[in-house]
């Protein structure tokens, strides 16, 4: 009879309970697994240069500053930004402060507790949204890099659904006006600033130069209820789909007075900074402006597209004069909206980074992960 040789699983001898429990012991003797890496936060507040000045209602300059965070943890960098403006009573010097006088519990926390930690953030900071922006941005960024998706997905959106974006044209003489639009050319649909007393001036200068549909913000410029009531319906008759923000956001009554005598929709700006001051713009606005450096990131302005939806309100996502971090954050929950005027990183001469781009005025989403960020 040949000789039966075991198998060499059959030559191992049952593992006993006493056997097991010498396993985690030894793995014990050999030391704890290494600990995470502790996050690190680098700010730096970037001048970005405008390649025409911008003159609205509220200002005119020829750069903006903007406060950049950096969270590094693991080997993986997110980067945020915030985009404080006069008009909140913010700039970026202070924005840098808020995010140092938190630096301690950001470097402390779970990233991926992200939600509570914002929460946390909120609690501890009082105004400053630009900078609570700028953190919100660099966390997402982080978490998505880390998953492996870009942020659109993580959300659960489609790319395909980006809208068109505006390009914004600034008020300023006729002949700069006209080159402005020419500039344009590869945009589909311009906004344009009014709130002077050279709006029909403006208007006429952007008319002689192109026939393309108009997005009109006043920027809070008109105080009277009826010249707002005037300027609307006589926009209605040149092109114009929308007028942003007529009158000062304090003026709900007089907003709800002009919204019934309007031949054009009216989109609240100034009057909503966050998710709570929505509700009671019913009656006075058809839609919603949500920007990121108003209500303080990404997941505050997904919480404001989705009761402005909720109530019925149209939305559209909007920006500061920024660059391409900013910009491209709110680009990844433009699917979700019904207007876009991102083109803050259009507008300046020295963006450190690439992220969404644009064609033929459509927004293009990156696909890499997180923002999808390359410096340039």
């Amino acid at each position: 009879m040949p000789k039966v040789i075991p198998s060499p699983a059959a030559r191992i001898a049952p593992m006993t309970r006493r056997d097991a429990l010498k396993i985690p012991l030894a793995a014990s003797a050999a030391g704890p697994a290494p600990a995470a890496s502790p996050a690190r936060i680098a700010t730096e507040i970037v001048r970005l240069k405008l390649l025409h000045p911008w003159t609205t209602v509220m200002s005119s300059s020829d750069f903006r500053d903007t406060l950049h965070v950096r969270y590094s943890k693991d080997g993986i960098t997110g980067h945020g930004e915030g985009a404080p403006i006069v008009r909140y009573k913010e700039d970026a010097q202070g924005a840098l402060q808020a995010v140092n006088s938190v630096r301690d519990l950001l470097t402390a926390s779970d990233p991926w507790k992200f939600s509570k930690l914002m929460a946390e953030v909120f609690r501890r900071v009082e105004g400053q949204w630009a900078g609570k922006a700028a953190i919100d941005i660099a966390l997402l960024d982080w978490i998505c890099q880390k998953l492996g998706v870009p942020v659109y997905r993580y959300f659960g959106l489609d790319p395909k659904d980006a809208p068109v974006t505006t390009f914004s044209i600034g008020i300023d003489t006729a002949d700069v006006t006209k080159q402005k639009v020419r500039e344009a050319a590869a945009y589909p649909v311009l906004k344009v600033k009014v709130g002077l007393d050279v709006d029909e001036t403006t208007i006429a200068s952007i008319r002689a130069a192109t026939d393309k549909p108009l997005r009109v913000d006043a920027n809070e410029g008109w105080t009277d209820k009826e010249v707002a009531v005037r300027k609307i319906n006589w926009l209605a008759t040149k092109g114009v789909e929308f007028v942003e923000q007529p009158m000062p956001a304090h003026m709900l009554e007089e907003m709800r007075w002009v919204h019934q005598r309007s031949h054009l929709p009216l989109i609240a700006d100034e009057a909503v900074l966050h998710p709570g001051d929505i509700p009671k713009l019913i009656g006075a606005f058809d839609g919603v402006n949500v920007k990121l450096d108003k209500c303080g990131g990404i997941l505050e302005a997904y919480r404001e597209i989705q009761i402005a939806k909720s109530l019925g309100m149209k939305t559209m996502l909007g920006c500061m004069i920024s660059s391409s971090v900013s910009v491209t954050a709110a680009a990844h929950l433009s699917p979700l909206v019904d207007y876009a005027d991102l083109d803050g990183n259009l507008l300046i001469a020295n963006d450190p980074f690439s992220g969404v781009t644009v064609k033929d005025g459509k927004l293009i989403l990156p696909d890499r992960p997180g923002l999808g960020l390359k410096p340039v």
